[in-house]
């Protein structure tokens, strides 16, 4: 049933691809925002987001959780639209973005020090390893495979084409897709690392997020303590609809004589939590990130 479900699933968003091609960035865009509020809850569970929701605001009023959820869907309709214009993005076309911290880049590429570059699923979150690869920081950025099998081997090549070529496929459990190897061959040769650290996960380290218990990936962790790797958080918010702001914070305090894979994690939590809170309107709310 799956291989059915995945194949009309993949016929669909072709089908959606093609129509924003057609449209132009900007108004796949608004369609894209407008066909996600419509259907996204036939998709992710209602209960799940609102759950999620109390977590990080126990006394939000279900108007202002009714207007977030409104915005998460569209800007979660909005940045699948625009997976078609990532080569627009690429080329910069229309000057999309506005980069806050550049002078962090320029002093992380000269002093040559290894930096693995940490953020979550805000506003259109494949722009973070994109510009980090346009400004020649020499990135690996670390993915998880789509469920769907029909789907993935495009967004593979569009990762690789546009966003940038090292990619390296997180593990999940029971299926292919282990980039073990290409992970140690990338921290070898002290290549930047950029990684998403607020999915779901049923490994790693359970650290706070939002007040409760959560599985956290222990790789920045992990690169900082071993490989005297630095953590450098970036946000990516979404203004105007159309265009981006990027904020590339400075590295995250660490003592190695102190710190641990627990308080590591803890700081790069602390942070993603500030950043969902300044945009809660722009972050993934449908991931079921406290499981146990």
């Amino acid at each position: 049933m799956k291989i059915i479900k995945y194949f009309f699933e993949f016929i669909i968003i072709i089908f959606l691809f093609f129509i924003f091609k057609l449209l132009g960035r900007k108004l796949s865009s608004d369609l894209g925002c407008l066909i996600s509020n419509c259907v996204g809850f036939n998709f992710r569970s209602k209960k799940r987001i609102s759950t999620n929701f109390k977590k990080a605001f126990p006394r939000l009023a279900s108007e202002e959780e009714n207007k977030y959820t409104k915005e998460m869907w569209c800007n979660f309709g909005r940045t699948f639209a625009e997976y078609v214009y990532l080569k627009e993005f690429r080329e910069n076309k229309k000057n999309h973005i506005l980069i806050n911290g550049s002078e962090i880049l320029d002093l992380i590429k000269s002093s040559n020090v290894p930096t693995v570059f940490v953020s979550g699923h805000f506003a259109n979150f494949e722009l973070m390893a994109m510009e980090l690869d346009k400004k020649n920081l020499n990135i690996a950025a670390i993915y998880r495979p789509l469920n769907n099998f029909f789907l993935n081997p495009l967004m593979e090549y569009w990762r690789k084409k546009y966003i940038c070529n090292f990619q390296i496929p997180k593990k999940i459990p029971g299926k292919s897709g282990d980039g073990t190897r290409q992970f140690i061959k990338a921290v070898q040769v002290k290549t930047n690392i950029a990684v998403m650290v607020d999915q779901s996960i049923t490994q790693g380290k359970k650290i706070d997020f939002f007040g409760e218990k959560a599985f956290t990936t222990s790789i920045p962790s992990q690169l900082a303590l071993k490989y005297n790797y630095q953590i450098v958080p970036i946000a990516i918010k979404r203004v105007e609809k159309y265009q981006f702001v990027m904020d590339i914070f400075n590295p995250i305090s660490i003592d190695k004589k102190k710190d641990d894979e627990l308080s590591i994690g803890k700081k790069i939590n602390e942070k993603i939590e500030e950043i969902i809170l300044q945009n809660p309107g722009q972050w993934i709310w449908t991931h079921n990130r406290w499981k146990v």
